[in-house]
């Protein structure tokens, strides 16, 4: 069994979509890193995407973890020409398209952006070569919103629909355990210490 604690970077208090822009992050709540770190077991191996608000927050809570190298397989969706844009402009400028990625994710992807299933198939591969190299271990990765829910979707065997609907919070823990082939357990979701 491989062990998963998918960390959500801590807050860009930016109100828009960002997903490849390389935003810096508030980590000024010392308190609740602090309780974060004494939560994940020490005898892991820690990961994050190679954008900085992510890079940072696992820099927080790496300790004496063994760190694997910054991956940019693990970034946030890529919005394309939504990047920075607040949902009320996408909105009125891509009506229907906007319409139809949040209501339907899947294929539908943002101009010059990645669709859900692309996102996901990127991250995927990324697991699963974590998954073979670091079989039985625990991995601690400090991840995107977007990516978190790829990843719950895939253990849960939803559809993306449902997988949205899950809301993942700056700095929470969301456990996943690899059993081998295609099996996951999931023992928690957005949980906050």
């Amino acid at each position: 069994m491989t062990n998963w604690y998918w960390i959500r970077h801590g807050p860009t208090h930016l109100k828009s979509l960002v997903g490849w822009s390389d935003v810096d992050v508030d980590l000024s709540n010392i308190n609740m890193l602090q309780r974060l770190d004494n939560f994940l077991p020490n005898n892991s191996i820690i990961v994050s995407s190679d954008l900085k608000r992510c890079i940072k927050t696992a820099d927080e809570i790496q300790g004496l973890r063994e760190r694997l190298p910054n991956n940019r397989n693990l970034r946030e969706f890529n919005f394309g020409d939504w990047e920075l844009k607040k949902s009320a402009k996408i909105a009125e400028e891509y009506p229907q398209l906007s319409k139809e990625y949040w209501t339907n994710p899947g294929d539908t992807a943002p101009p010059n952006g990645e669709s859900w299933n692309e996102a996901a198939k990127r991250v995927n591969a990324e697991v699963d070569i974590i998954n073979q190299k670091y079989k039985g271990r625990n991995i601690i990765a400090v991840g995107h919103f977007g990516v978190i829910l790829t990843q719950l979707q895939r253990a849960a065997k939803i559809q993306s629909q449902s997988a949205i609907s899950f809301q993942i919070d700056n700095l929470s823990v969301t456990h996943l355990e690899h059993l081998g082939d295609k099996h996951w357990r999931i023992l928690g979701v957005n949980f906050t210490i």
